[in-house]
């Protein structure tokens, strides 16, 4: 795609273009993302969103010695264009490319490695103060958008900033707003007051001729800043900032290149903390995504003409199951409500949000809210459903422990996105519940085969009288018939789906149906292994898996998580608590590292999650190569 951005290698060489030739820039920007998007999919309302304010602070500051730091992360991709990443940007997300998410071993010029929201000001207060300790000038601009400022860490952030006073830049990216014409012009005008040297100047020296003229000066003093105050907070929009110690400057249209840059330098110039409020679109240029930003917030593959994904083969998602299965018990019973933060769509609760509003809660950003705000109801007779994403329960933990399973309150958290989640990467992966859930008393863990399943898991949870935590994969469920009444699992009861005495494969959650087929594969080779289902983590049906792994004397343990304090472990726990004697035991599953992003299939593939894989660890264990034991 011919045009400047082909001469752009650095951002420096912003500096060289005129306004019009940004401007152009700008458009052909917008035209290489949504081109790129629409192959590999991707974040694209986000990204379309800051286009001009992405250019604008790189034409302003000097990255990377001035540190720009996304907040979420979601809305780099422009940055990424612009910082030696253009001839890889076709790489996008892809096994092997590069990251949809700012990521520091990939460039300097990502400051800081984001993926969940509300870290941009912490980080950045970090920076700044190391900047001050070793003696340097560089700027520091976290940039966060008006939904990661709904997370309780970006205020106490901003607290502590406007008490230490540091030099710091704070873009807040505001997509819901729009701009009122009487509030920006007098925004500009008192943003040239606030920044203006003279302002501060005359003003200190008015206050020390006021104070020899006692008791009259200091009762004018009072009176002008009884009036000042008032005045401001009549007509500047940014009060509550600027109660926090900030200078407050905006609105500012963020599509506007001359009014951002302009903007940017007047907070460039201020000594202090500064909070710059730039308004702008998400999916700006690109009509589907203007109309529906939820929809192309994340999105896959897509026709550009018009905004259309590839049909799905029309199998239910597990998050479509989990929305349809709550919206069946909400009909039964009026006390459960549903809770999540900030995904709504994400967590299939959109359509219990319009069936049941007074009954539907999205506390915005804010997983620690969400959880006590839950336990708060169940402590009153609710029966809350709290729908999270595995990599953002994490955030949540002290809540979890603390304010739910402590006092064994029957809070049911849904936990979406479990497992690899593929693209998005290894700040999404949800590759940590079962390590981090496991070690608290009084909590019950599940984890679903398959959508049916998933069903039965959520009914048994609605009824159990503890904290119940249910995990289930992101995409497509196994296509598996429905039950129109799901039954109800009696806790701690595994299911075992063949029997055989050579060796017990016992399987997590959406590892069983691997853990299946490589027995059917074995049995072809005349080895004969026990399946088992195990459902529960937490707690194992002891019983039951003693029972065969004294039987067979070697057993493989298979799930989608981390080894280290996951399934297997508690496999092996149960074994060692029990003097179960010298049984031989392995574990499949992700060692000890972040996992990359890409395609799940070509990670479960690397990292052993495969029936041939699982087939080859069994026979080597038996010491088989073709045929019997030998």
């Amino acid at each position: 795609m011919a045009g400047i951005l082909q001469t752009i290698t650095s951002p420096r060489d912003l500096g060289n273009l005129s306004l019009r030739e940004m401007e152009q820039l700008a458009r052909e920007i917008r035209e290489e993302i949504i081109y790129t998007v629409s192959k590999n999919g991707g974040h694209l309302a986000s990204n379309l969103g800051v286009i001009e304010l992405t250019l604008a602070l790189h034409r302003v500051f000097s990255s990377p010695r001035d540190k720009l730091i996304w907040d979420v992360g979601h809305q780099c991709y422009t940055h990424k264009l612009l910082t030696q990443r253009r001839d890889q940007f076709h790489t996008l997300r892809q096994f092997g490319g590069i990251s949809g998410f700012p990521r520091p071993q990939e460039s300097e010029h990502d400051a800081f490695g984001t993926g969940h929201a509300s870290t941009s000001i912490s980080a950045g207060i970090g920076m700044a103060i190391a900047r001050d300790l070793d003696g340097e000038d560089y700027t520091v601009v976290p940039i966060i958008g008006d939904g990661a400022m709904t997370g309780g860490m970006a205020f106490e952030a901003l607290n502590h900033a406007g008490h230490l006073k540091k030099n710091l830049i704070i873009v807040l990216n505001d997509n819901e707003m729009s701009i009122s014409p009487n509030i920006g012009g007098l925004a500009c005008y008192f943003n040239r007051l606030r920044t203006d040297p003279m302002y501060y100047r005359s003003r200190d020296e008015i206050e020390q001729l006021l104070r020899k003229i006692p008791p009259i000066g200091n009762t004018i003093l009072k009176v002008m800043d009884r009036l000042k105050d008032s005045l401001k907070y009549l007509v500047v929009p940014g009060m509550l900032f600027e109660e926090l110690g900030f200078i407050y400057l905006g609105p500012v249209d963020g599509h506007d290149l001359k009014s951002l840059i302009y903007t940017l330098k007047q907070a460039k110039s201020v000594k202090g903390p500064v909070l710059v409020h730039v308004i702008t679109r998400k999916g700006k240029g690109y009509r589907p995504a203007e109309e529906d930003a939820d929809k192309f917030h994340g999105i896959t593959s897509f026709n550009v003409s018009d905004g259309k994904t590839t049909p799905s083969n029309n199998i239910l998602t597990y998050t479509e199951v989990l929305g349809k299965t709550l919206l069946e018990e909400a009909a039964k019973n009026n006390k459960i409500v549903a809770i999540t933060a900030a995904m709504s769509s994400g967590t299939g609760l959109k359509e219990f949000s319009v069936q049941y509003p007074d009954r539907f809660f999205d506390v915005g950003i804010a997983e620690q809210h969400a959880v006590t705000m839950a336990a708060g109801m169940a402590r009153r007779g609710y029966k809350p459903v709290v729908a999270i994403y595995s990599t953002f329960l994490q955030r949540a933990y002290d809540q979890i422990l603390h304010d739910v399973c402590l006092q064994n309150l029957p809070v049911v958290f849904a936990i979406d996105r479990a497992g690899l989640v593929g693209d998005d990467g290894p700040t999404h992966h949800g590759l940590f519940d079962y390590a981090y859930l496991r070690p608290i008393p009084n909590m019950t863990i599940m984890a679903a085969k398959d959508e049916d399943e998933l069903r039965s898991m959520f009914k048994t949870a609605l009824q159990h009288q503890g904290p119940c935590a249910i995990r289930y994969p992101r995409g497509a469920g196994i296509g598996v018939p429905l039950h129109k009444e799901p039954p109800v699992i009696p806790i701690g009861k595994a299911e075992v789906l063949r029997e055989g005495q050579d060796i017990v494969l016992i399987a997590a959650g959406n590892c069983t149906y691997l853990a299946e087929r490589a027995a059917q594969n074995l049995a072809s080779l005349e080895v004969r292994a026990t399946v088992i289902n195990a459902r529960f983590i937490k707690p194992l049906d002891a019983e039951c898996i003693l029972h065969y792994c004294t039987w067979t004397g070697k057993v493989i343990t298979v799930e989608e998580h981390v080894l280290g304090g996951g399934f297997g472990s508690a496999v092996l726990e149960l074994l060692n608590e029990s003097n179960a004697g010298s049984i031989k035991l392995e574990r499949i599953g992700i060692p000890d590292c972040f996992v990359e992003h890409g395609h799940s299939e070509k990670l479960r593939t690397k990292y052993g999650l495969t029936v041939d894989y699982l087939v080859s660890r069994t026979l080597n264990m038996l010491g088989v190569r073709k045929g019997r034991s030998k």
